[in-house]
């Protein structure tokens, strides 16, 4: 989902909480889409074709040909190619910017967002001859800090399974058993989330929607609202992509159409609680408070157990130099979810900056020993290396 994960986000999540990556829900009877693309400063460019965004290279598949013999294709040997994705790739859910790449460039480039990799374990299965189902799966609210900005992610996975065959009019429908679920996100295969079925549009909407977020970031205007577009034009349900472009049209002071683009995000899905945080933000900046802060009291109070809501508060607080609040925020988000790596290092930070040396190694000790990914922890060595030359120097 997000960015961004492998696959799927500091001013208040509320203000520019994108929903990157993942998210979907299907919806019917919604309204017309707003008129806000009308007489635009912005020059619409091109961005990559579907065809384009899924292809394989000539070099990809005659590797493929070569392991696998047309013979010997089935799930079982697909097992073996998809699960070299899975030990090799960098499984981050934390958005990163401009790391959504089709899927030969994916081939090259394991450090690929979720989504990248799962649109390249798609079309290596599909060149197999297996039958692949991409799937929302879905995880509590998760927000990642990026250039200052918290980002709302989400995750997707992929079924793969032996190709359905009809013979006699008998229908061979298989189960979880004949099937493989490839999820680059280890966290979420450990914890069982329900998933649903969504389509490939929908995984070219979030292609898009992730490379306009990243354009967004680096304030590249045109190509931000090129691929927002792209994005409600491949799949014109998604509502994350509606919210985003709704985000872009507020960030350049267009209010009355980011309000109908946040409005037709909430019209067709009503859960998508980040564009209505971002639609009280423009209730705020129009002059309408009482309407902003009914929906922000209705959101803080909807998050409360949600262990991530206080982590992205608490770096936030931290940004904001109020440490004292920065650490209640990650105590309580530690309170909710122990095994969570990200709170011990907002308190690490934060115990740092009040000069408790000793505070800021143990909890600094404490996010290495949770974290899961080779890049946090070796972060995270590096960090503690650097506090105990620096606590050292201090006891000399």
């Amino acid at each position: 989902m997000t960015t961004s994960n492998k696959f799927t986000y500091t001013i208040l999540f509320l203000l520019t909480g994108f929903l990157t990556a993942c998210q979907s829900t299907t919806i019917q009877h919604v309204p017309a889409p707003p008129e806000i693309t009308k007489n635009q400063p912005f020059v619409v460019l091109p961005v990559e074709a579907e065809t384009e965004i899924f292809a394989l290279d000539d070099e990809i598949k005659q590797q493929l040909i070569t392991a696998f013999p047309s013979n010997k294709r089935n799930l079982q040997s697909a097992r073996t190619l998809l699960q070299f994705l899975l030990n090799n790739g960098d499984a981050s859910l934390s958005y990163q910017a401009g790391a959504t790449l089709v899927a030969s460039q994916a081939y090259r480039d394991l450090n690929a967002n979720c989504l990248s990799l799962s649109i390249l374990a798609y079309s290596m299965a599909e060149f197999l001859g297996m039958d692949s189902q991409f799937q929302q799966v879905h995880i509590p609210e998760y927000w990642a800090s990026n250039r200052g900005y918290n980002l709302l992610t989400g995750h997707i996975n992929l079924r793969v399974s032996s190709p359905r065959k009809n013979a006699n009019n008998i229908h061979y429908v298989y189960t979880t058993d004949n099937s493989l679920v490839v999820d680059f996100d280890p966290n979420s295969r450990g914890e069982h989330f329900k998933t649903s079925p969504i389509s490939k549009a929908r995984i070219t909407a979030m292609f898009y929607n992730n490379k306009g977020v990243t354009a967004m970031l680096r304030n590249q205007k045109n190509s931000a609202y090129s691929y927002f577009l792209a994005a409600t034009d491949a799949d014109p349900l998604y509502s994350g992509a509606w919210g985003n472009l709704a985000v872009f049209l507020r960030l350049n002071k267009q209010y009355r159409n980011a309000e109908l683009a946040y409005n037709h995000a909430l019209a067709i899905d009503k859960d998508n609680n980040t564009a209505l945080g971002n639609l009280a933000l423009l209730y705020q900046l129009t002059g309408r408070d009482a309407r902003a802060n009914e929906i922000l009291t209705q959101l803080h109070n909807k998050r409360q157990s949600n262990p991530y809501y206080h982590i992205s508060l608490g770096n936030t607080a931290y940004q904001t130099n109020a440490y004292q609040d920065a650490i209640k925020h990650f105590n309580k988000a530690k309170r909710l979810d122990s095994s969570l790596h990200n709170s011990y290092f907002g308190l690490a930070r934060t115990y740092y900056q009040l000069g408790d040396l000793k505070q800021a190694n143990k909890h600094l000790r404490l996010a290495n020993k949770y974290a899961y990914f080779i890049h946090d922890k070796k972060r995270y060595k590096s960090k503690l290396t650097a506090l105990s030359t620096m606590t050292a120097k201090a006891d000399r």
